[in-house]
């Protein structure tokens, strides 16, 4: 394509495209972008010049330098800590530490600090094992919001002079050893069986009084019918041997008694006849039984009045005897 050209024009070409690169190259080192919440630190020959802002910007090519950006967006950094408590328990926690680089401190951030994750994580073993050795493991679950916050003053105090702030300090996870935790829910398993086994218990006696006082109640209201029952029927054969004597001239209140027992013996047989499971025995088991059976009712009620007349006595005549010595 140059074979026709004169030497000169040749050379010219070259220098043009040569010069178009130059320009290209200058133009690329002299403009260069920022993101959105980043700051550039540019360098002049090594040397601090200034912090470049998010957008276009320009710098003096071959001469500065950008040697870094700086994410001005809230981090977090998970660090996992190995402690014992004060009962002597393992647990592994994991606390996240939310920070972030203060826009005005951004030399401070970039040039006092190599490696801020590093050193955040320093700060955080340091705090957590200085305080957990002072809790139970039972309290670590409690006080963990405590914890945290002894966590994020501790850092917050610190990483401000190195230009970083602490958003908020969390413990995310407490994790003992497998067997401490089987353990655990094994003692809140028996707490809770001890528990349902006392309410359980009451549950019993309760329903135990409340059937005994039922009982009772139903036996003082089974005494008063009997009661009751018994007076409706000395009533009913008071009346039936006063008619009967009216009805039939000559008949004594013992003939009359005679003939009820009979009678009542008679429907007794006829009820236990009537049961095909019945247990009852009578002894003797005769009619002419009756007539006995009756007189010695009447005598032993007769002797019983005498004996309480004559307890009723005794003390009388050896007082008067004692009086008349």
């Amino acid at each position: 394509m140059f074979e026709n050209l004169p030497i000169y024009a040749v050379i010219g070409v070259v220098v043009a495209a040569i010069a178009l690169i130059a320009a290209i190259i200058t133009l690329m080192s002299t403009l260069f972008t920022v993101q959105q919440r980043t700051t550039a630190i540019v360098q002049r020959l090594g040397k601090f010049v200034r912090e470049a802002g998010p957008g276009l910007n320009v710098k003096i090519p071959f001469l500065d330098k950008v040697v870094g950006r700086i994410n001005l967006r809230v981090q977090q950094l998970d660090v996992r800590i190995e402690t014992k408590t004060e009962d002597n328990v393992f647990v592994q926690m994991v606390v996240a530490v939310q920070f972030y680089v203060l826009p005005e401190k951004a030399y401070d951030a970039f040039y006092r600090l190599d490696d801020a994750r590093r050193q955040i994580t320093s700060y955080v073993f340091d705090v957590v094992r200085a305080q957990v050795p002072k809790i139970k493991l039972d309290d670590v679950f409690e006080k963990k919001d405590e914890i945290a916050d002894i966590v994020k003053a501790e850092l917050a105090q610190v990483m401000e002079g190195f230009g970083y702030g602490i958003l908020k300090a969390l413990v995310t996870d407490i994790d003992p050893d497998p067997k401490v935790k089987q353990s655990m829910n094994e003692i809140n398993a028996a707490q809770r069986m001890r528990v349902a086994a006392t309410e359980r218990g009451e549950a019993d006696r309760i329903l135990k009084v409340k059937a005994a006082e039922g009982d009772a109640q139903s036996k003082a209201l089974q005494g008063r019918g009997i009661a009751d029952q018994r007076q409706a029927i000395v009533a009913g054969l008071r009346d039936s041997v006063d008619e009967f004597q009216r009805s039939v001239p000559g008949t004594t209140a013992k003939d009359v008694m005679n003939l009820v027992l009979m009678t009542q013996y008679f429907d007794t047989l006829k009820e236990i006849g009537a049961s095909s499971r019945s247990n009852t025995i009578l002894i003797p088991h005769s009619p002419g039984s009756l007539a006995s059976l009756s007189e010695q009712i009447r005598n032993a009620m007769i002797e019983a009045n005498q004996t309480v007349e004559g307890s009723r006595v005794q003390p009388e005549a050896f007082a008067g005897v004692g009086i008349g010595e």
